[in-house]
């Protein structure tokens, strides 16, 4: 399901800002990737409610290439487990760039599965009877995470596979070590497929929600990996996932996060949203520079960082309707980003039926705590629902922090519900009252 408001807004106000942005250089190792544009970008988000957001070029196709990575691990730990799959690929920050040799001494393991040499072996494990089965078991279980049939961009396949010496050449390094236990041109042939894989950014956000959900799809409600796998592969993810600029990314960004040399990024907020971005000019790292832009931007506006604490209790969100012109919302508990995001999804399900001179009445009355971005969204919300003609009141001191009228602000429900019908009643035809038997509107009140 598709979703406007407030979320949509902030994306498409971000899209707009940064899409000028024009540091970077498109990749061009792999010769078909240098044909991308690199004025394309694209922004998606999904909640773990299933809710779609998207600006720009969200569903313009782009291989998968690196982010891949975390979905093919979790497919390798949910089939063979942790101990077995670190026994070939370790679970330390390699401080290198993706690409980088970087071998344990002793026993050839990669330091993780996030770099090439780490996700070669990694795709080598999954368990088949031959490469072609290998290859259909990950892009089925890429499809999955996606909640579609993905298919793969053959153009780009033949690109890597003919250009892909280095990777030949860690696997080569690997084979010799005893790390990689297939065969070299096997490996590498499944890997290249792999990369290749086509997708969207509105793809990768609904595969990062997924893995933020604990491994249950949010827009089709089907498990795709265990609980605990998820859990392990955002841990790897946050401290692996951006190569050599993993640290800063943490401490300014603080989501586990993947990028790859297509132009797509992906972040995970854990039992929030999966979010993902598009646009192919990359930084040094290798990483969209105008995603990582936005996802930084995001994470501030939002609260997002993983060591941000975000209070005890989750809120509940209800509503209701009073008459045939009034719908009633209620909240309880902290409102963060989560919270506000269901709250204005099922603020936008009560309203959509209301006449245009409707009503409606935000009850934050038993709402605990409200952060100062969540309370800016629903003061967009309710600013945008008045300029459509709608009558709004709140409830509490909450309510007060989100609607800028304190004279719509009032310290019952009842108050607010029986000023919000009244004010309804007056703004009906005078035929239409005649026509349905509804009273004169009395004076009003003053409370």
């Amino acid at each position: 399901m598709a979703a406007v408001g407030a979320v949509s807004r902030a994306l498409a106000e971000l899209h707009a800002r940064l899409a000028v942005v024009d540091d970077g250089a498109v990749a061009d190792y792999i010769p078909q990737l240098a044909l991308a544009d690199p004025a394309a970008f694209g922004l998606a988000l999904v909640s773990m409610d299933g809710h779609r957001y998207t600006a720009g070029d969200a569903l313009a196709p782009l291989t998968i290439q690196s982010v891949s990575k975390p979905f093919v691990y979790a497919l390798a730990l949910a089939e063979l487990g942790l101990d077995a799959v670190t026994a070939h690929v370790g679970a330390e920050p390699s401080g290198e760039g993706f690409n980088a040799i970087s071998l344990e001494p002793g026993t050839g393991r990669p330091a993780n599965p996030m770099i090439n040499a780490g996700a070669i072996v990694t795709t080598s494990l999954i368990p088949a009877a031959d490469p072609a089965a290998r290859f259909e078991r990950i892009l089925a279980c890429l499809s999955a995470f996606a909640g579609r049939r993905l298919d793969v961009d053959e153009a780009v396949y033949a690109s890597e596979s003919r250009t892909g010496d280095r990777n030949r050449a860690l696997a080569y390094l690997m084979r010799g070590a005893g790390s990689l236990a297939v065969d070299v041109e096997e490996a590498v042939d499944v890997y290249f497929r792999q990369c290749a894989v086509r997708v969207t950014a509105a793809d990768l956000a609904v595969m990062a929600a997924t893995l933020a959900g604990g491994g249950v799809n949010p827009v089709t409600g089907e498990p795709v990996v265990p609980e605990l796998t998820a859990e392990r592969v955002l841990a790897v993810m946050a401290t692996s996932g951006m190569y050599d600029a993993a640290g800063d990314w943490l401490l300014r960004v603080g989501l586990p996060a993947k990028g790859g040399v297509s132009g797509g990024l992906i972040a995970c907020s854990p039992a929030r949203f999966g979010i993902a971005a598009y646009s192919p000019p990359l930084d040094a790292v290798g990483n969209p520079v105008r995603g990582v832009l936005a996802l930084r931007e995001l994470s501030e506006r939002y609260a997002l960082h993983l060591m941000h604490h975000p209070g005890a209790a989750p809120a509940t969100v209800t509503r209701d309707v009073h008459g045939d012109g009034v719908a009633l919302v209620i909240a309880q508990g902290p409102l963060e980003f989560t919270t506000t995001e269901r709250l204005l999804s099922v603020l936008a399900e009560a309203v959509a039926p209301l006449p245009a001179a409707g009503g409606v009445v935000l009850d934050l009355d038993r709402v605990t705590r409200v952060d100062p971005p969540s309370a800016a969204m629903v003061r967009e919300e309710l600013t945008v629902l008045r300029r459509r003609g709608l009558t709004v009141a709140a409830v509490g001191e909450a309510g007060a922090s989100v609607l800028d009228d304190p004279d719509h602000v009032f310290g019952t429900r009842k108050r607010a519900v029986a000023w919000c019908e009244q004010q309804v009643s007056a703004a009906e035809p005078p035929e239409e009252r005649r026509r349905t038997g509804a009273a004169e509107p009395p004076e009003q009140p003053h409370w």
